[in-house]
């Protein structure tokens, strides 16, 4: 018998080398999302965004889901029994925190290791990077209980693939693993199981490197600029490096310090050492 977890333990965290490892906690039901779930989220962003000891937020899943999707009974059934109101507030409370994830002061990466369905799509899509296990599976399952793929998730599969990857997806209803998510770039890699948390490491190691001003500059950049024609985008572009080095001009010299006086390290190869100006 199962015991429906606490608002407050419906999600997981711990912070562990500059990483903060945040996990959906009901594995009991495939870490589909409810409303307490969707609050609890928000509340974990708040307290770890602006913290000195995360530099990097990876989302993952607890048991063998990463999320099922909404929660068919507490989200949809009970708050639709609220009428209109009670539908509004569960949508507020589940896009608010995919929309501040998807502008997060930290890069974020979704480490999928299971079921990945529906609203899942939201948080997915929200994250700045994505691996999955090879056997993790994706669906937009709304079809098949008779709506459309709402909440976001059409438009994140339209984002992500191809017209004709997309509707076949939200036509049929068919699932895919993560090997094919890969390929139609649902997310950057797919890896056996047992890898997936050593490569999400490895990146998140390779993040915590960058200079994190400059990281949340870049994060932005290619999220707005998708949308720009490209005489707007080279526009925004300079004036987004402008309001870059107003916060942290310091740290851009001492990159090019150190790869013209010092001659420590080549931009090409890898990160410079930011620890010089921060000291």
């Amino acid at each position: 018998m199962t015991t429906e977890h606490s608002e407050k333990d419906a999600v997981a965290f711990v912070v562990e080398a500059g990483i903060a490892w945040v996990s959906f906690n009901r594995p009991e039901k495939r870490n589909a999302m409810s409303p307490k779930l969707n609050r609890r989220m928000m509340e974990v962003l708040d307290e770890l965004e602006f913290r000195a000891d995360v530099g990097v937020l990876v989302l993952t899943g607890e048991g063998t889901a990463w999320s099922a999707g909404m929660d068919l009974k507490e989200y949809f059934r009970e708050t639709e029994a609220g009428g209109l109101e009670g539908t509004r507030k569960a949508q507020r409370e589940s896009y608010g925190w995919w929309r501040r994830l998807r502008w997060y002061q930290k890069p974020t990466i979704a480490m999928v290791n299971g079921w990945c369905f529906g609203g899942g799509y939201g948080p997915l899509f929200a994250c700045d990077l994505a691996f999955a296990a090879d056997d993790a599976k994706f669906g937009l399952s709304e079809i098949n209980w008779g709506i459309l793929p709402g909440g976001g998730a059409a438009k994140v599969a339209t984002e992500l693939t191809c017209f004709r990857n997309a509707m076949y997806h939200a036509l049929t209803g068919e699932n895919i693993d993560g090997r094919k998510a890969a390929e139609w770039g649902f997310v950057n890699e797919s890896l056996p199981l047992a890898q997936l948390k050593p490569r999400v490491t490895d990146v998140a190691n390779i993040l915590l490197q960058k200079n994190p001003v400059a990281l949340k500059a870049t994060k932005d950049a290619i999220r707005r600029v998708r949308e720009m024609t490209y005489d707007n985008a080279e526009d925004y572009l300079v004036r987004a490096q402008e309001a870059a080095n107003s916060y942290d001009s310091e740290g851009r010299k001492e990159g090019i310090k150190q790869f013209i006086d010092d001659k420590t390290y080549k931009p090409g190869l890898g990160a410079y050492d930011k620890s010089k100006h921060q000291a």
